[in-house]
């Protein structure tokens, strides 16, 4: 079959080197891709967002499956326009996607069906929003509601800090459209893990666990990224706390959205914060997050391929997914001053050397070739990936790898992982 991914990060390079093992896929597209995903799939130079382009390819090249990896092709309707032309692809409708798209969407799903997350407030006024917050006290979490990749939430230890985040959503309208809402939610205490799960809009079936690392610095110190490094599993979250999060999150939430009269189909990314009081939602996904797919996939043990045909066709519950008991860990390697202002076409060396290195794979996040040298073309250049037996062997060599590589202004954390070690 014929197999096109929509998307040109790492977890498209991620999803693309999956896709490629399954001994049904004979071609592989993606678009618009990046220099790691060409040596894959054969690179198309089409934005994601733009879907009449996207569907005109499937059409005229006979794709016979378009698998969607980030949140705004989605959140833009791309699945109800390819579904339009009889076009088979993999993700939830324009619908289901205002689960990531709108925080205030899924803040009013999770009051209406009694699913567990922080309390909040939504504003459209700096006045009200400010006042609110001046009531409430620090630490405050502020949120755009709409897409901001990962970017948009702004934990406030301090109400100037607060306040300063409701200027540049509301005010300044630093994310655009979607800063004309912000919610405001308490401040939750407690560990933080990421459970996915493949759902056809019935059956659900929870992925293994991961745990993203989204501050930019060692030991979670500043601004928020869309992700500095993932591993997996998560040893806090045994099998009794996963069906308590199956139980109280995933089946309300999928049985709450068909119950408004949206089936979910694709990928339920669910964020939580495990606290005293239980496991609560601090943010829904509508597809794998970014890094976490990194350190899931290459974790799963079985084809992609047939279970996403098997979620298209409903039929999930006839599925079998099997897991490696491997553990796997994630390092991002970023540009210099992201995920603020950085600068492009630095070169990448070093990666030749990785390539030698067993049980390590390099998916690229932001790169493109420049004549024969490879540069960074994003403020997440690579996810440096590694598995072994244990969490620790797995760090040493990812860290080995990171290591063996090069560019200027190269920033990543040195901790990604740390916290599985302490909550064992």
């Amino acid at each position: 079959m014929r197999v096109l991914i929509v998307g040109g990060g790492g977890r498209e390079h991620a999803l693309a080197w999956k896709i490629k093992q399954s001994p049904r896929v004979r071609e592989l597209y993606c678009a618009p891709g990046n220099a790691g995903i060409a040596r894959l799939a054969q690179c198309i130079p089409i934005a994601a967002d733009d879907l009449e382009q996207l569907v005109a390819f499937a059409r005229d090249h006979q794709i016979d499956l378009t698998v969607v990896g980030p949140e705004a092709p989605l959140a833009a309707g791309i699945v109800d326009r390819f579904q339009a032309e009889g076009l088979a692809i993999f993700g939830p409708t324009k619908a289901a996607a205002q689960l990531e798209a709108s925080k205030v969407f899924a803040k009013q799903l999770m009051a209406k069906y009694q699913i567990p997350t922080a309390e909040s407030r939504t504003f459209t006024t700096a006045t009200e929003a400010c006042a609110y917050i001046r009531e409430k006290g620090a630490p405050i979490v502020v949120k755009a509601d709409g897409l901001a990749a990962g970017k948009g939430v702004v934990v406030a230890t301090t109400v100037a800090q607060a306040e300063a985040a409701v200027q540049r959503i509301l005010v300044d309208q630093e994310f655009g459209a979607s800063g004309h809402r912000l919610v405001i939610e308490e401040y939750l205490r407690g560990e933080e893990v990421t459970l996915l799960a493949f759902t056809d809009g019935t059956t659900i079936i929870p992925m293994v666990a991961a745990q993203d690392h989204k501050a930019a610095y060692d030991h979670d110190a500043g601004p928020n990224t869309g992700g500095m490094g993932a591993y997996s599993p998560v040893p806090l979250l045994t099998p009794e706390l996963q069906q308590q999060i199956e139980a109280e999150i995933l089946r309300p939430t999928i049985d709450g959205l068909r119950q408004e009269g949206i089936v979910y189909q694709g990928v339920l990314y669910v964020g939580l914060m495990i606290t005293a009081s239980g496991p609560k939602v601090l943010e829904y996904n509508v597809r794998f997050g970014d890094p976490e797919c990194q350190v899931i996939l290459p974790r799963l043990q079985s084809d992609l391929i047939p279970i996403i045909q098997a979620i298209n066709g409903q039929k999930l519950a006839k599925q079998s997914i099997t897991w490696h008991d491997n553990h796997t860990v994630c390092v991002v390697m970023a540009s210099g001053g992201y995920p603020g202002a950085y600068t492009n076409g630095k070169i990448i060396t070093g990666l030749e050397q990785v390539e030698a290195m067993a049980d390590v794979y390099v998916f690229h996040a932001g790169t493109t070739a420049q004549g024969e040298d490879l540069v960074t073309a994003g403020g997440r250049v690579l996810a440096v990936t590694a598995w072994g037996k244990t969490r620790q062997d797995a760090l040493d060599k990812a860290y080995k790898a990171v290591q063996a590589i090069h560019f200027d202004g190269a920033h990543y954390r040195t901790d990604i992982g740390r916290r599985g070690t302490r909550l064992s």
